[in-house]
């Protein structure tokens, strides 16, 4: 079994909150990223956004680029006008050898308002979920045809959250639709990861992997507190730093045969969580997980 560690530039700096690391220069990010010990990492908001520009800085610092959001809004859009509107990331997701393009539903999100509470995020009926899945497939269909495949994340505070929306979404789209394991969005949203795992191992395509901090995650009130609230207050941390398990994650994953990137991630404050040092134990965390699952850490395509 195959694999290779990334990272996600929120460690230090977040679009959603800029006062969180909006002062860290790119260069910081990506050197501490190679310095911490990982072979790739997403984009963030301030990456490059043309192949000429993003590639010489990523040899640079002997990353790859592992993928990165798409801010989708096909709930409230046409597949047509999605595509057009994904076309810039697309190419240069494409240029750049990206694994999957990494979709959020952002139409009616709440995850970047901090004056909205957990509880008042967007919810769907059954019918809006399969018109919903229609569209998505489509657009996904697109995605493959292009070179880079779809991976869907679940988000706190979007309208696909829970079990329940996962389970939805799955039955309603083909399989073009990849599914992005999220261990901390799902502990977040009161989800048991292995049952996402047991239930639908064959769609997961990509795998991020952050850790949720309990005391955090129980002291808070989803009528008054925002999915930001909830990140300042320390919800998120790297794996080895929470309550997940991801030995059991990890080795789950390997009989499911998953192969490919398990990208670390956490919105914290760089102030109070110094990103190297969290990014040091994040990747010390998985690499221990990884190898104890059967997994081989590859440089080069896969």
């Amino acid at each position: 079994m195959k694999a290779k560690l990334g990272i996600a530039p929120i460690a230090w700096s977040n679009d959603d909150l800029p006062q969180l690391g909006g002062e860290t220069p790119l260069a910081t990010c990506l050197a501490e990223s190679r310095l911490a010990g990982f072979q790739g990492v997403e984009t963030g908001g301030k990456f490059p956004r043309t192949s000429d520009v993003l590639k010489p800085l990523l040899r640079e610092f002997q990353l790859d680029l592992v993928s990165g959001w798409y801010s989708g809004t096909l709930l409230d859009n046409s597949v047509e006008d999605e595509i057009k509107k994904s076309l810039p990331q697309m190419q240069l997701f494409r240029e750049c050898g990206a694994v999957c393009l990494v979709y959020g539903e952002t139409a009616g999100t709440i995850q970047n308002r901090q004056d909205v509470p957990l509880a008042q995020r967007r919810r769907l009926t059954d019918e809006q979920i399969s018109e919903y899945g229609e569209k998505l497939s489509r657009f996904a269909e697109f995605c493959t045809d292009y070179g880079v495949p779809l991976a869907f994340h679940h988000h706190m505070g979007t309208a696909i959250e829970d079990e329940h929306d996962i389970d939805r979404l799955m039955a309603a789209t083909t399989k073009d639709v990849g599914l992005l394991f999220d261990s901390g969005h799902l502990v977040f949203a009161g989800v048991d990861p292995l049952q996402i795992l047991k239930k639908h191992g064959a769609r997961i395509n990509h795998v991020h992997t952050k850790d949720v901090r309990k005391e955090v995650l129980s002291s808070l009130d989803w009528n008054k507190d925002s999915f930001l609230n909830a990140v300042l207050k320390g919800v998120y941390t790297v794996p080895g730093d929470g309550m997940i398990d991801f030995d059991e994650l990890t080795r789950t994953l390997a009989n499911l045969g998953y192969q490919g990137w398990f990208v670390v991630e956490a919105e914290q404050d760089p102030a109070k969580a110094p990103p190297l040092e969290y990014a040091r134990i994040g990747h010390g965390t998985l690499q221990k997980a990884l190898h104890a699952a059967g997994y081989t850490l590859v440089e080069g395509k896969m």
